[in-house]
């Protein structure tokens, strides 16, 4: 690659351009790109940089096609006499249309690793109109500044100095990685209006919930949080109060005026409000029946409740099925067992009926623990605002859990991924009292390894239990686990580290068929570093299609594009999510123990692509025998090599992750 000088006309002293370079998705004819070599024009560089390329002046905002050249610049500065040039890849649209989401450059080419950074042009809801193609004789000439050429793209792309030691094999390789990840109907015909949706209790802090504002954003929705007086969106000056529109202060305690008041909210409003969102499991059937009162889109609220019950829950899907009792309160125990004709069948399960994180589930080798377990239960929600005391008995299936996640329109499914869940200490736990042993999640594999054919077997009847309970329509996270599985547990001969096996003569399985045996359906998006998980490896926005449906079917055009994966539904790498728990109790005095830690070791940066901790400084730290479940981080690892090396980089998290205590 020869370069020339800018041409002055071009206003870009800070780079200097090459030559063009014209592509057409294979898949159609979505856009087309210009590549540009840049590099800074001296090697001391010490250039002098034209006044669109400073941030100097606040009383206007940088332009992003301005701003992805600083980017470039700031690379360079940064990359030293050994790389001194790069790519610039502008993006331009072969048709036209609106856009379903202007941020989507960004969201799918997240994680490639040629790529050094990505800049969409667009505002929310931008219409795009079609750019012609540069003749070729026009070389490197831009007559009407190449700036401004740049502008009229959809988006740009910075690729990595390190990338282009053969530059050529580099743009082949990145025109392959925008086949894959562009191939969906990023433009609908129809113009978009900007809508606004209530989200009823906005999540605890921004660690937690960040990407679900950015996609409201990025879609052109404008949200009112609702939630409790104090919270950290209410504060109008505040540093993320440009995320919502307004933040109203209401109890959102799920008693027995929490329906209205939301209905007051919305009815008092004194803007236009086209839907309501929630994600909190004990607020979604209230939230659908604030809906139905208020005739906003919703799935009907009763789906909301079986679903939010776990007894009901079971008794749909099994309604004469052995070893399964729901009761009332603990006083119904005896009689149930005194009352059954069936010798139950240990170990059994118990958790109550309401609940999450799998709070309070025990499993039980004999009677004794399972009174213990029951009276445990019952009492867990007894006193909270939404009060109950029912508790679940069912029998301890002991084949491989797995997570489902589903996105689902009038009855079918257009996205579903799989991921392994792995045993949990409650799982390894042998029999007799074990205070420490739980359910709570250990560490997450996507995708799942299990045989293809127990994968659709699990999707197709998921899918029908959800339709069952209720629901044509929305974004589930399913838990479940395969009775007589050909997969189980063991040691790896390479490594030694626990992973799922196949084998086509499991001597543990039965002779029947694989089944699904359902835990529970969460009718929200999985939780949050799972979500942005399944974003990262496929491309899929979990929270960006929950918005879309809370506004009905006149966005289904945009939920069926938003719910297609990269290119052949297969991820961009090996993700596991890793739940490190606490090892003892205290005041947390470590500012934030993930980022220590991969300071501490910067290698590691590669592999891990997304982290959230729970647990910052001042926070009570809760031990591993207290009642309650509690985590001090995730840490979500990554390998473009194997399963194995997934398996090996989360390892290595476990036993390098630490935390300080206040007075250790």
């Amino acid at each position: 690659m020869g370069s020339v000088a800018a041409d002055p006309d071009a206003h870009s002293e800070g780079m200097t351009t090459l030559r063009q370079r014209s592509l057409t998705n294979a898949s159609g004819p979505r856009y087309w790109c210009l590549d540009l070599e840049a590099g800074l024009v001296n090697e001391g560089f010490t250039v002098a940089e034209p006044e669109d390329l400073h941030h100097g002046q606040e009383d206007r905002a940088v332009p992003a096609h301005v701003a992805l050249l600083q980017d470039a610049i700031t690379l360079l500065s940064c990359a030293g006499r050994s790389n001194s040039t790069t790519v610039i890849r502008i993006v331009y649209a072969c048709a036209q249309g609106f856009v379903v989401r202007c941020d989507f450059l960004e969201r799918r080419l997240e994680g490639c690793e040629i790529v050094s950074s990505v800049t969409s042009f667009l505002a929310p809801l931008t219409e795009v109109s079609v750019v012609p193609t540069r003749e070729h004789s026009s070389n490197n000439t831009f007559s009407d500044g190449l700036l401004n050429w740049i502008a009229r793209g959809v988006g740009g792309i910075v690729l990595r100095p390190s990338a282009l030691d053969r530059p050529e094999a580099a743009l082949e390789r990145l025109d392959v990685e925008m086949q894959k990840r562009l191939t969906f109907p990023w433009l609908v015909s129809r113009p978009l209006p900007r809508q606004r949706v209530f989200w009823v209790q906005g999540r605890q802090n921004i660690e937690g919930s960040r990407r679900a504002y950015e996609a409201a954003w990025a879609l052109g929705i404008d949200v009112v949080v609702l939630d409790q007086p104090g919270h950290w969106l209410e504060d109008q000056s505040g540093p993320y109060a440009y995320l919502r529109e307004a933040f109203i202060p209401v109890s959102v305690d799920v008693d027995e005026g929490f329906i209205q008041r939301i209905v007051d909210a919305v009815r008092s409003y004194p803007r236009r409000v086209d839907g309501i969102v929630s994600i909190s499991d004990a607020r979604l059937p209230g939230v659908a029946r604030a809906c139905e009162i208020l005739g906003l889109p919703t799935s009907p609220s009763a789906a909301y409740a079986i679903a939010g019950n776990k007894g009901a829950t079971r008794l749909l899907e099994e309604p004469n099925g052995r070893s399964q009792f729901v009761i009332n309160s603990p006083d119904e125990l005896g009689s149930v067992l005194e009352q059954s004709k069936i010798q139950l069948s240990y170990p059994l399960i118990v958790k109550p009926i309401t609940g999450w994180n799998s709070d309070c589930v025990a499993k039980c080798s004999d009677e004794t623990e399972l009174r213990a377990a029951v009276l445990r239960a019952s009492s867990r929600h007894a006193n909270s605002p939404n009060r109950s005391t029912g508790v679940v008995i069912e029998p301890y299936i002991d084949g491989p859990e797995v997570d489902a996640n589903f996105v689902l329109l009038n009855g079918e499914v257009l996205f579903c991924d799989i991921t392994d869940d792995f045993p949990c200490t409650g799982d390894l736990a042998s029999v007799g009292p074990q205070p420490a042993a739980n359910f709570m999640e250990t560490l997450m594999d996507v995708p799942s390894a299990l045989p293809e054919a127990e994968k659709a077997m699990m999707r197709d009847s998921l899918r029908q239990s959800i339709l069952r309970q209720g629901f044509q329509s929305g974004v589930f996270h399913c838990e479940a686990r395969v009775r007589h599985s050909k997969a189980y547990y063991a040691p790896r001969v390479d490594n030694g580290i626990l992973d799922l096996h196949v084998t086509e003569k499991n001597e543990t399985a039965a002779v029947e068929e694989p089944s699904c045996y359902l835990h529970e359906v969460n009718a929200r998006p999985p939780g949050y570093i799972n979500t942005v998980a399944a974003m990262l490896a496929y491309g899929v926005d979990y929270y960006a299609i929950r918005l879309l449906l809370s506004l009905g079917a006149q966005e289904d055009d945009r939920v069926r594009s938003l719910a297609q994966p990269f290119l052949g539904g297969e991820p961009q790498y090996t993700l596991g999510i890793t739940v490190l728990q606490p090892t003892r109790a205290g005041i947390m005095a470590s500012e934030d123990a993930v980022l220590e830690m991969m300071d501490n070791n910067p290698w590691m940066r590669e592999f891990i692509v997304d982290y959230q901790t729970c647990k910052r400084k001042g926070d009570t730290v809760q031990g591993p025998d207290y009642g309650e479940l509690w985590c001090v981080a995730y840490v979500t690892v990554a390998s473009r090599t194997s399963r194995k090396e997934c398996l090996e980089m989360v390892q290595w998290v476990r036993e390098h992750f630490t935390y300080q205590l206040e007075g250790e």
